[in-house]
């Protein structure tokens, strides 16, 4: 979609146009959907967020003005603010870890369902340790990895610089890294160890 198109949708949305609304519902939703539950880990608060942004497109409570940027980093932009806020307000992050069994993967037909099970527990242990990051370390991980924006684009969703953004991502890369090694070793030792340590008897 053009950013011309979100402009000339949003017209149509101002004049009741149910079948623009639609259309922009239809290209954004999973967007909006999917930022919102890589920030908060709960699929109740993404489906929350989704409709508290399209909620605020209908009622005129949000101003899409091209010149202050792209379309793309004004929704991006907003559903940062709704996470963060929804966050805050329901104070559940200590119990967010428990909120991953993913629908879509539970659902999934696979060809080799050992291999399947490996990827989907790498995913789910992933997820768990980008939840674990500061707010500021894991949108960049968020947006830059997850969803490949650019430097410039996470920048002018975020409103930092984008020097900020590099040294956020790249300290959020090295937190992800170590994270994500000591819960593979506690694995391994609550496995018994490596293959080539004798557990304790």
């Amino acid at each position: 979609m053009s950013e011309l198109e979100p402009q000339e949708l949003l017209k149509r949305i101002a004049e009741a146009d149910e079948s623009a609304f639609l259309e922009l519902y239809h290209a954004w939703q999973g967007v909006v959907y999917r930022f919102a539950w890589q920030m908060t880990g709960s699929t109740s608060m993404a489906e929350d967020i989704v409709q508290d942004v399209f909620l605020l497109l209908i009622r005129k409570k949000l101003h899409f003005d091209p010149a202050r940027g792209t379309f793309s980093s004004f929704i991006y932009g907003v559903a940062r603010n709704l996470s963060l806020k929804s966050l805050r307000k329901n104070n559940r992050f200590s119990g967010i870890l428990q909120l991953f069994h993913d629908r879509q993967e539970s659902n999934t037909l696979v060809a080799d369902p050992l291999r399947n099970l490996t990827e989907v527990e790498s995913a789910a242990n992933l997820r768990k340790c980008i939840l674990t990051l500061p707010t500021q370390y894991r949108e960049m991980i968020v947006l830059c990895d997850l969803h490949e924006l650019s430097y410039a684009e996470a920048a002018e969703i975020t409103g930092r610089a984008i020097g900020t953004v590099r040294s956020r991502l790249h300290r959020g890369r090295e937190l992800l890294l170590h994270k994500l090694r000591a819960d593979r070793n506690s694995g391994e030792k609550s496995k018994g160890g490596t293959p080539y340590e004798i557990p304790a008897l």
